[in-house]
């Protein structure tokens, strides 16, 4: 009986110690404090945000677009894809642990065929799916209009694009200067103004450098971008100024302002045409002048912007 009774006291004061230092022999690890376990949770949310990730990966990437030869409209620039780069949009992610649409990595994906790697031809028009338009001064003559275009652009924030003669840039080089000056483009407009259809190609090839020339020599730098004179052109002309890495530019919408029509008569030729991705070719004539602030108008009604050559036919996103 004495023995019993010990045995018990020592069972007893063992349960105590136990229960004290927190080890009963039928406690079970905490799941979210074992080092397995918690290895797992934590490859669970990474395959949970990827699944996620991957769910709008479909929707958000985009193919590119080469550029190609129109049977009408002849080059039409390319348009960069859009890719969702998976892993560092997951790593982003995993910061936050949470998916979050702006975390996206996105990368522009390059066309295969850019518009630089095409057979020489002119460009007509910018890309169907562009919200833009372009304005073409083509200048050999109306120089008293030309300050009070340019002040008419800034007023409106627009930059346009100026294709000057050669000969024309040589007796006015301040004016050729202040259109540089105010940010717009300046393209190469032949040197003389001659019919460039019934010219061979080293003809053209002399038009073409005479004038680059002469305005490297004024602003600094060589255009290019070319506009053959009332849009007379033959393959060689293209040719010759692909050949000194230069874009052939005509137009889509023609203001025909050296009719003298009157204001409202622009407008309607211009309205009536306008479309996505438009080249509008004007001169700096009286009605330019006079209408010029109400075409602008007009464009951003239609929703459309103003912009560069530069930038409408950029080939990025």
């Amino acid at each position: 009986m004495h023995r019993i009774i010990i045995h018990l006291l020592v069972f007893v004061t063992l349960i105590f110690l136990l229960i004290d230092g927190g080890n009963l022999p039928f406690q079970t690890a905490s799941v979210s404090h074992h080092p397995v376990f918690s290895d797992i949770a934590v490859r669970s949310d990474e395959a949970q945000l990827r699944q996620e990730i991957e769910a709008v990966r479909k929707e958000v990437e985009k193919p590119s677009e080469n550029a190609r030869i129109d049977k009408i409209w002849k080059k039409i620039p390319g348009k960069a894809g859009v890719k969702v780069d998976v892993d560092a949009s997951l790593e982003k992610m995993q910061k936050t642990g949470t998916f979050d649409r702006e975390l996206l990595v996105l990368e522009e994906v390059e066309p295969e065929v850019t518009l630089d790697e095409l057979p020489a031809s002119p460009i007509y028009r910018a890309r169907e799916d562009q919200e833009q338009v372009a304005l073409l001064i083509n200048v050999s003559w109306g120089e008293k209009h030309i300050p009070s275009i340019l002040q008419t652009l800034k007023d409106a924030g627009v930059k346009a694009n100026f294709f000057i003669e050669g000969k024309w840039a040589k007796e006015n080089n301040e004016i050729v200067e202040m259109i540089k000056e105010e940010g717009h483009v300046i393209g190469n407009h032949a040197y003389n103004h001659p019919d460039m259809k019934r010219m061979n190609k080293a003809d053209s090839v002399e038009q073409i450098t005479q004038t680059n020339e002469i305005i490297h020599a004024i602003i600094g730098d060589k255009p290019t971008y070319f506009a053959p004179p009332s849009g007379s052109f033959n393959q060689g002309v293209i040719e010759a100024a692909a050949e000194q890495q230069m874009e052939t530019v005509l137009w889509s919408v023609d203001t025909i302002d050296w009719q003298k029509p009157t204001v409202p008569v622009m407008m309607k030729r211009v309205t009536e045409k306008l479309h996505p991705g438009a080249f509008i070719l004007m001169h700096p004539t009286p009605v330019v002048e006079a209408g010029l602030a109400d075409m602008l108008k007009v464009i951003e009604e239609k929703g459309y912007s103003v912009s560069t050559l530069d930038t409408i036919l950029n080939e990025g996103r």
